[in-house]
């Protein structure tokens, strides 16, 4: 059996590196998008756009999560927010 030996510095500049890849490529996504709806009436985007939160709406309904999760998950976030608040203040 092999194993990958990788220090966790490794692994995290390789994460860091696939999200900074995953950003540009919703930026450019988004830059996409704008253009697109500048040169095209609202009666052509509008309604692909309202497929598309219709169908984030759905999905997300489907999930079904207790309100403890939901409670947990706004916890989470809002610990993430605190440290990054605290480490900008730090900067």
């Amino acid at each position: 059996m092999s194993t990958l030996n990788m220090s966790d510095s490794n692994v995290r500049e390789r994460l860091d590196e696939k999200h900074e890849g995953d950003r540009e490529r919703r930026v450019e996504g988004i830059k996409r998008w704008v253009e697109y709806i500048r040169n095209e009436p609202p009666s052509t985007w509008g309604p692909q756009q309202n497929a598309i939160v219709e169908s984030q709406l759905t999905a997300a309904r489907r999930v079904q999560t207790t309100a403890s999760h939901q409670r947990h998950v706004a916890d989470v976030a809002e610990a993430i927010r605190q440290e990054r608040e605290d480490g900008d203040d730090r900067s």
